[in-house]
Parts: C-alpha cells; sequence; structure tokens
C-alpha cells in the first residue's frame, strides 16, 4: 500500500512526542508494573532537522517521571546544487535535547523537550554550520487503556511544537530546506502507543502525525507521519538493576512543503530505518542508546538520501 495514502488514512496527530509509564522489576515480569512505555519525540526530522519532530528512540520502558538528557545524530547524502546528479554533499544534523515528564494525576501527564541544534553541511564552497536552540515541544500524555493483567496497554498524546527556533527563509531554497533551526511556525501533534508485555519481552507500536503551518515568511513545511515497531528483551535483572536489549522498524512520511499555498517539487518523501539499542536501569537512573541504518530512503524526491542515526541518553527519576 502507498505510504502516502495509509497515512491520509490515519488520523492521529502528534510529535515530537511520546508516552510514559511506570518501570518496575517483578520477580521474573518485565520491567514495569503499571505504566511503562513511552513516545518521547526527538528534535529532527528525516528530511533534515529541525523542520519537525523527529521520531527516533522515543520508545522507552523506563522512569514515569524524569528529567534528563538526549544527543541524537543524523548523517545524509545530498545533492551539491539543483544542477549535478549525484548525491555528493555530506551534511550532519546533531541535537542536544533537555526533557522531561511530570505525572499531574495517576493516568494524565506532561513531556516538554528543549533542544540545542548545531549542523553541518560540507559544500564545495566550504562548510556551512549553523547552531542555536531549536523549537519546544511540549505535549500532553493520557493512559487510554491498560489491562488488568498489565498485558495490554494503550496511550495518546496531544501537543503543540512553540517555534523559538531561527528559521532562514534563504537556507530554505537550498536542496534541503530543512536545514533549519526550527520551523518558524506553530505546529500541532498527536500519538499513539500501543505496549504489549509479558514476561521478559515487551512490543511497542507507536504512530504519530504533525500538522504544520505556514510561518511568517509564508513558507509551510510539509505535514509528517512517523511510525514504528519494537522489541525490547530483558537479558538480566534484579531489585536494582535492569538491562534490555531492543531491535526493530522506524518509518517516515513528509508531504510536500509548500510556500505562497503553492506546492514545492522534490519536497517531498519517506524514509524506513532498521535499529538495535539498548536499555539500562540502576534505580532511578537509566541509560539508553540506539544505532538507526536505512533499509529504504527516498527523501526530497530523491534528492537526499539518509545514511545513518544515533542517539543516546541519560535520565534520572525524580
Amino acid at each position: 500500500m502507498n505510504l502516502m495514502n495509509l497515512k491520509k488514512i490515519i488520523f492521529i496527530l502528534s510529535l515530537a512526542v511520546s508516552v510514559v509509564c511506570q518501570a518496575k522489576t517483578i520477580n521474573d515480569r518485565l520491567y514495569m508494573e503499571h505504566d511503562i512505555n513511552r513516545i518521547l519525540p526527538d528534535d529532527c526530522d528525516a528530511c533534515g532537522c529541525a523542520a519537525g519532530n523527529g521520531s527516533s528512540g522515543f520508545e522507552s520502558l523506563l522512569n514515569p517521571q524524569f528529567i534528563g538528557v538526549k544527543y541524537f545524530a543524523q548523517h545524509y547524502k545530498a545533492k551539491e546544487n539543483l544542477f549535478v546528479k549525484d548525491l555528493t554533499q555530506d551534511q550532519y544534523f546533531n541535537t542536544l535535547q533537555v526533557w522531561g515528564k511530570i505525572p499531574l494525576t495517576e493516568k494524565l501527564s506532561v513531556y516538554a523537550s528543549l533542544p540545542f541544534h548545531f549542523h553541518e553541511k560540507k559544500t564545495i564552497q566550504g562548510d556551512i554550520n549553523i547552531n542555536g536552540i531549536g523549537d519546544l515541544n511540549l505535549m500532553g500524555i493520557y493512559r487510554i487503556i491498560s489491562s488488568k493483567d498489565s498485558f495490554h496497554q494503550l496511550n495518546g498524546g496531544l501537543g503543540v511544537k512553540i517555534p523559538l527556533g531561527r528559521f532562514d527563509e534563504k537556507g530554505a531554497s537550498g536542496v534541503n530546506p530543512s536545514f533549519q533551526l526550527g520551523t518558524g511556525s506553530w505546529d500541532y501533534q498527536a500519538a499513539l502507543n500501543y505496549k504489549f508485555q509479558k514476561n521478559k519481552l515487551a512490543v511497542l507500536v507507536n504512530t504519530d502525525y504533525t500538522i504544520k503551518t505556514e510561518n511568517r515568511k509564508n513558507y509551510r513545511f510539509g505535514n509528517q507521519w512517523n511510525y514504528a515497531a519494537t522489541g525490547f528483551y530483558q537479558l538480566a535483572g534484579n531489585k536494582n538493576t535492569i538491562f534490555s536489549a531492543k531491535t526493530g522498524l522506524q518509518g517516515e512520511v513528509y508531504d510536500q512543503n509548500k510556500q505562497f499555498n503553492e506546492a514545492l517539487p522534490n519536497t517531498a518523501g519517506s524514509a524506513l530505518y532498521g535499529k538495535l539499542g539498548f536499555e539500562a536501569s540502576y534505580k532511578k537512573i537509566s541509560l539508553g542508546s540506539e544505532v538507526m541504518l536505512p533499509v529504504y530512503s527516498h527523501l526530497a524526491g530523491g534528492d537526499i538520501e539518509a545514511k545513518s542515526r544515533f542517539s543516546v541518553f541519560i535520565n534520572f527519576g525524580i
């Protein structure tokens, strides 16, 4: 089925965001007792970076309430300019973000993340670097369903991205208009996260959708749909410590960008990644990392190719 058509069928909006649930080891059961997963959004997307909320590593099984730091790196190959055929330009997108999740009630919590971006692209004329604060993400997360045996759980979230990052209109005219610190627009997000967990095995299925609006420069980045399925398996654990491996697939689909309400060519696209990583915790401290490699990549009408992604985070329970 065409991913663009499938995306339009899904009426699930999102982020940059996520759903967290409570993690705890009980005898030989996997980490959870009550709430357990989360879909925490990143601030980089597959077509570049701050032009959308990303979706790398937004599932976790640790820490129901926390504050932490995450580093997220992306590498792409792009056309040097519109008049060449080969993808020769290396583009590197790096984000260091502070994030946190605070419960308000037993079922409702608030998530926030504030990124700092430092990006680089290597051109014939020399390296181009941009860095600065990105867009602020805020989301409310609600536990919709939780079975009595804790095997099944469904969480949902609604959020907003506040345009704190700088948008460069000149940069939007290049091969990769997403080489930005922010979209310059108020964007709206929704997410769903389903978890099945039994004994030492857990499976998370996530989907989120972002509606992007027109900014003051009359530029509008295309709406974005993310989806992922991730399996976790506990390799070791005791009363204070847990170590688990995770693997899965993650996909992203982008609509065309628009300027003055006119669709721009070579701005839509999609990508599918395979991923492998781990998560570990000691009491209230959790650590995780993930590597992602493309299974399929057709970004910006083929003008951009995804190469790799890497992320690492450390969270402190509060």
